[in-house]
């Protein structure tokens, strides 16, 4: 697992997001700043936790030119379910095969109550207008994560 070089293009993408609908990195080019966060899975506690804080904070998001993405293994159908339970206002997008996460380097060895396997390491990635990816926080703290994030764009990219 290696994280894509800061400094330089984001990993392209194209995933479908909770309503069956395609969502690309290119979408954003030249008008949004894009926070792609990964998260393990949908419906869990800290997930839950995550993405309500970036709900709460959402228009602040916007205020900063700033679409959130949530991306997770999760199937269409479960990133639906979490939206309608927990009234979350911005896109998760289904990476089934992990192949986005592998790009980004958010795929790989984990360890819980001593057992290790292969799974999805909750990370954020913040790539501006232009495409190029401009910070890796790899250390999420689920409770102050949209804090965090609007913090360093409010700080870095709209200074």
């Amino acid at each position: 697992m290696s994280l894509p070089d800061t400094g330089k293009m984001a990993p392209a993408f194209k995933l479908l997001n909770q309503d069956g609908e395609a969502v690309a990195l290119k979408d954003f080019k030249g008008k949004k700043h894009v926070v792609l966060y990964f998260y393990p899975k949908a419906l869990t506690p800290g997930c839950t936790v995550q993405a309500c804080g970036i709900r709460d904070n959402l228009a602040e998001f916007e205020s900063l030119d700033t679409v959130v993405l949530g991306v997770s293994p999760d199937p269409v159908k479960k990133l639906q379910s979490f939206i309608d339970k927990k009234e979350l206002n911005f896109p998760l997008l289904s990476d089934e095969d992990h192949a986005v996460a592998d790009k980004y380097g958010s795929w790989g060895l984990k360890k819980f109550m001593g057992r290790e396997y292969m799974g999805l390491i909750r990370q954020t990635f913040i790539i501006d207008k232009q495409g190029k990816l401009v910070h890796i926080m790899s250390k999420v703290r689920t409770k102050t994560h949209h804090d965090d994030v609007l913090n360093w764009i409010r700080e870095n990219l709209n200074a």
